[in-house]
């Protein structure tokens, strides 16, 4: 698998510094290399490359400014690289897939790869599937249910593995299997992992999009579930129920939420 690739600074030498470092990696191909912000969104635009490593001080379009400006096409994977680590909430809240700090650190460039390498792969997963259905739609008809498991289970990396929360000033990195449940406070939505609590700025239909819906499911109007750390199932009166979690908390079902209890009792 190559990972096409755009390099984007107005330093001719952090370019280099960081084309000398990929040459380590032989699967990453540099297509292109830009100076600023706009020869960037035409460069991405025109060759759609898996992979962005994005300056943000740069005059004109800074990095944030060409993210924004690609919000109409399917965007590539961005890792944003600065010498200013100030910026790091904002790259994080941009969905930047990693943040380096010049100069690269080659284990710290190294480990980034790895993050994209993945990315890509359950990306492209996918899309094959996809790709496969929709012949097999055309040919053979009767064929397109014998490939429902294989899709369910690819499917299952379209969710998040770990969602990056700002809170307090600090940026977590929050495994999403270490959530227990998630309450709804408005526009925010607090995030309990058990022995922690985290504030994230997201409504809830939104977040329920990242999340794998054959794990965390709504028992209530404003609160989401992690079923594989229920423990315990306890009835309630007028069809009503409690989950015990993990952690002791008890979370009561409401009645239109009812079904989501039938898996533990069957």
């Amino acid at each position: 698998m190559t990972i096409r690739t755009i390099l984007v600074d107005d330093e001719p030498l952090a370019i280099q510094g960081l084309e000398l470092r990929l040459q380590a990696h032989d699967d990453v191909e540099i297509i292109e290399k830009c100076a600023n912000g706009r020869e960037a969104i035409r460069a991405i635009k025109t060759h759609k490359p898996d992979l962005v490593f994005l300056d943000i001080q740069m005059p004109g379009f800074d990095g944030f400014s060409v993210v924004q400006g690609l919000m109409e096409v399917e965007p590539p994977l961005f890792v944003f690289v600065t010498a200013y680590s100030d910026h790091a909430l904002k790259a994080f809240e941009a969905q930047a897939t990693d943040y380096l700090m010049k100069p690269v650190d080659e284990a710290r460039l190294a480990d980034t790869l790895d993050r994209v390498r993945q990315r890509l792969a359950e990306k492209r997963g996918v899309e094959e599937v996809d790709r496969l259905r929709e012949v097999l739609a055309e040919v053979a008809p009767e064929s397109v249910d014998e490939l429902g498991g294989s899709d369910e289970q690819v499917s299952a990396n379209r969710f998040e593995k770990l969602i990056n929360i700002k809170d307090r000033g600090q940026i977590f990195r929050v495994d999403v299997d270490t959530i227990e449940r998630i309450d709804a406070a408005g526009d925010y939505m607090c995030i309990y992992t058990g022995d922690n609590t985290l504030i994230l700025r997201e409504t809830m239909k939104d977040l329920e999009k990242r999340l794998d819906p054959r794990r965390f499911q709504r028992v209530h109007r404003s609160t989401i579930v992690n079923l594989d750390l229920v423990k315990e199932v306890k009835p309630h009166t007028n069809g009503e129920c409690f989950l015990v979690l993990g952690s002791g908390a008890q979370v009561k079902v409401s009645r239109s939420y009812r079904d989501v209890v039938a898996r533990f009792v069957h």
